[in-house]
Formats: C-alpha cells, sequence, structure tokens
C-alpha cells in the first residue's frame, strides 16, 4: 500500500482539490440538518432554538399540498424517463441509417446542442414561443386549432415541462445509444443478411436486442434520481397559478426554506426527499449490477 501510494502521489495530489470542495460544500454542511428537528430562530442558532423531535416531520406529511407535491414529482419524473428514452432510441436508430457521414454528424450536433443550454436561458427562449401570441399559438391560428395555455393552464403545464425537457435533454441519450449501435458486431448484421432480413429485419432482430442492456442500464440509473424533476426547469417556468400540478419537492422547499422563511420545515422537507433518494439511488445500482452487470465499486 505505501509502494503504492509513492507511486501514485500524483494522482492523489490531483484529485485532493476536489475532495477539499466536496468536504466544504457538501460534507461540512451537514449539520444543519439538525434544524429539521428544532423550531429553528436564526437568532437562538442550531445549538439553542427548541428541540421539536419529529413535529416538523408530521406537519409537512399532513399537509394534502406536500402529497400532491410528492404526485406532481414522480408523474413528471417518470414521463420524463419514459419518452426520453424512446426519443432517445428511436431517433439513434434512424440516424443511424443515414448514411452519409456528414449529415449525420449535422443531425447528431442539431439534437445535441440544446443539451448546452442552460434552462435560464431555454426558459426565456420558451416563454416566447409558447406565449398566447407566441410562434406556436400563432401558427395553431393559421390552422384554425384553438391557442393553448402552456405555461398557465394547469393541464397542460405539466405536459409542457416534460415535453421541453425531452426536447432539450434527449440528444445525450442520443449518442450514447448510437456509440452502442456502433459497437455492434458486424457479423450479426452480416448473418441476417444471409438468411434474407433487410433493413427493418435486421434493426428489429439484431439492432434493438443488442441495445437492451444499455437501454435496462440508462432507465435504471435514471429512476435512482426520479425524485429530481428539474428545479431549474420547474422553477424558471411555473407561476403560482400551476402550482397545483407543476409544482415539485424541489421547488416546494424552495419556497418554504428561502422564500417563506420556514428554515425548519424546509429542512425536512428535503431531509426526507435526500433519504428516499438514497434508497432509490443504491436499489437502482443494485438492480444495475443484477440486470445489466454495471457496478460502481
Amino acid at each position: 500500500m505505501v509502494n503504492r501510494l509513492r507511486k501514485d502521489w500524483p494522482f492523489h495530489l490531483l484529485l485532493l482539490p476536489g475532495v477539499i470542495l466536496t468536504f466544504i460544500f457538501s460534507y461540512l454542511p451537514l449539520y444543519g440538518i439538525i434544524m429539521a428537528f428544532e423550531n429553528y430562530n436564526p437568532g437562538l442558532g442550531f445549538f439553542r432554538s427548541p428541540w421539536v423531535g419529529m413535529a416538523n416531520f408530521r406537519l409537512v406529511f399532513s399537509q394534502p399540498q406536500f402529497r400532491n407535491t410528492i404526485w406532481n414529482t414522480f408523474y413528471i419524473s417518470i414521463f420524463k424517463i419514459v419518452i426520453g428514452t424512446l426519443s432517445s432510441v428511436i431517433f439513434s436508430l434512424l440516424l443511424n441509417e443515414v448514411r452519409r457521414v456528414a449529415a449525420k454528424r449535422v443531425f447528431q450536433t442539431i439534437v445535441y446542442i440544446p443539451n448546452f443550454i442552460s434552462w435560464v436561458i431555454m426558459a426565456g427562449i420558451l416563454l416566447n414561443i409558447l406565449a398566447t401570441d407566441g410562434m406556436v399559438n400563432t401558427a395553431l391560428g393559421f390552422l384554425n386549432i384553438p391557442r393553448v395555455q402552456f405555461i398557465s393552464n394547469r393541464g397542460v403545464f405539466p405536459w409542457t415541462i416534460i415535453v421541453t425537457d425531452v426536447w432539450k435533454t434527449f440528444g445525450f441519450g442520443t449518442v450514447v445509444y448510437l456509440a452502442a449501435i456502433t459497437s455492434i458486431e458486424p457479423e450479426l448484421y452480416e448473418s441476417a443478411v444471409i438468411d434474407g432480413a433487410g433493413r427493418w429485419r435486421q434493426t428489429l432482430h439484431v439492432t434493438i436486442p443488442m441495445l437492451y442492456s444499455i437501454i435496462a442500464l440508462m432507465t435504471v440509473l435514471a429512476l435512482g434520481n426520479v425524485l429530481n424533476a428539474g428545479f431549474d426547469q420547474v422553477y424558471n417556468l411555473y407561476s403560482p397559478v400551476v402550482y397545483p400540478t407543476g409544482d415539485i419537492i424541489d421547488t416546494y422547499v424552495y419556497r418554504l426554506g428561502l422564500q417563506n422563511g420556514k428554515y425548519a420545515i424546509g429542512t425536512a422537507v428535503g431531509l426526507f426527499k435526500s433519504v428516499i433518494s438514497c434508497v432509490l439511488i443504491s436499489s437502482s445500482l443494485y438492480v444495475a449490477y443484477r440486470f445489466a452487470n454495471y457496478r460502481v465499486f
């Protein structure tokens, strides 16, 4: 062990800044979790505020708004995962059929560019495009289709969040699945051609089955973050009108803890989310190891 440390010390030194920053910003603030079990008063501090035990959790769990927020989070996250996975797989299969390398690169770049745009900028663009007098509703008017309130309609807003997130992020998944497709052994396609299979049969019986493991892996790993429905996106697009259907756990914690000054209750909700997320991530890694032979450690 000592000899290995002497040999690899430059690599450990390279990791040191990241370890220090992680310790400062991720581990030191953990003592603030104590607020979840107190009637926290900023004037009294962490150690002199009255201890209330699980009272904050009981208060939060008794609120219909909190239960509705959990439902919104799962609803939005699950559909993001399902539709995003299907979109990435289908587009990668279509892109794989493009024979001109230049055209393939152009299409791949076009769908991948939105992934690099922050939600602050993207939200400003979407608010203009999806406005009542925006580009989308203007096009609907030309087609004699009633205008849609994408941002202020409670029934439509969750799907606005889902569709825009898929549009922004499915390009990254396309890169992953396209890389998996290019790694498939050419002999499998040659055998399929000998058996008389056309392009559709090759895709159906060779390409898609060879993608099962990577699809399962990406889906399982995504399920570990199912409680992270996209704070940046929702916060920049939603308004009080759509809170009943668009409010997620992260935005709920932000409003409680920072905007309303209910630090103890906001911490309790955040701690609840962290515990559930830890269980989901651990479970997803176990499932990924069992069914996709993927392991982190």
